[in-house]
């Protein structure tokens, strides 16, 4: 976690109740400076919730928000043109032409980027004169983009920056998100991709029921582990192999014809697979060694039950 000193946001002991409910519930975490900072966790987690208030458009009912070290809700004014926001949704008048509305973010700040070459760059050069609720929803969230970064903001809050985009479009965003870093712009954002947090964030913070569960870099919370995989006929009988491998190892079928081996994942333990695959007629597709994943975390720390 970021000193104090170096933190673009800082979140302590943060409350929000929506009448009976919880919905951010002590919440703390630090965003570094400089640095991407991805939020996770389920639906109706808190993730939003939180970003809107280190946005200033909610109210704490407690805990304290910093936001380059200042208060969102009352030093609203000096943090507006310091920092970008994307919203999950919406943001941009449903009237407003694409390319005007740009153009009169750009001219409330003192360097702006060209809206020009920024249109181009995501794709809407073609529909600068179109307006937005005649955009398609991958072409709204990027126009949202462009907004949240034309003003060379020291922060950005990007919420869901790449829902609905095709994946020229992810990819195009997960590049100027990269440059935005490398230009030393602090970046917070909340994805449910998890390929998207593993390859953009320094540091991921993983939420649920208002809280964090877990938090550090991709590596960090992914470790060193190793698994086996592998696919074959479904409803394999699993505990003769379990009494040849190494102690501490586990094997499951999750979902069905798919085989995850986890424990200490050496020469010996592919050999005892596979002799045991051939000594039982099970022709093994698709074997594979890796690591643990951020999907893999991310559902043991909150379970696999869908949410509302």
């Amino acid at each position: 976690m970021a000193p104090p000193g170096d933190c673009a946001v800082e979140i302590d002991a943060l409350v929000k109740r929506y009448g009976g409910v919880a919905a951010v519930d002590g919440l703390s975490l630090r965003a570094g400076r400089g640095e991407v900072t991805a939020l996770l966790g389920p639906n109706g987690a808190g993730k939003t919730t939180a970003i809107e208030i280190c946005e200033g458009f909610r109210r704490a009912d407690g805990g304290t928000v910093r936001v380059l070290g200042l208060d969102p809700a009352a030093d609203a004014r000096a943090l507006k043109p310091r920092v970008g926001v994307m919203p999950q949704s919406g943001g941009v008048p449903g009237t407003a032409k694409a390319g005007e509305f740009l153009k009169l973010v750009a001219s409330f700040h003192a360097a702006p980027l060209d809206t020009g070459a920024l249109l181009e760059r995501l794709g809407l050069t073609e529909h600068a004169r179109t307006a937005f609720r005649r955009l398609s929803g991958g072409q709204q969230q990027r126009l949202s983009l462009a907004v949240a970064i034309v003003g060379r903001p020291e922060l950005v809050f990007l919420d869901e920056p790449t829902t609905g985009l095709d994946p020229q479009a992810r990819h195009a965003t997960w590049e100027l998100v990269a440059e935005l870093r490398a230009a030393g712009v602090s970046v917070v954002l909340t994805t449910h991709y998890m390929e998207e947090a593993e390859r953009l964030a320094d540091r991921v913070v993983i939420v649920d029921h208002g809280r964090v569960v877990a938090e550090g870099s991709p590596a960090e919370l992914t470790g060193a582990e190793r698994q086996l995989r592998f696919r074959a006929r479904p409803g394999l009988g699993l505990d003769e192999l379990l009494t040849a491998l190494p102690a501490g190892s586990a094997a499951k079928e999750s979902p069905a014809g798919h085989y995850l081996v986890e424990g200490d994942v050496r020469p010996e333990l592919l050999a005892t697979v596979t002799a045991w695959c051939a000594s039982n007629g099970v022709l093994a597709e698709d074997l594979r060694i890796e690591r643990r994943t951020l999907e893999d975390v991310f559902l043991e720390l909150t379970g696999r039950e869908l949410r509302a």
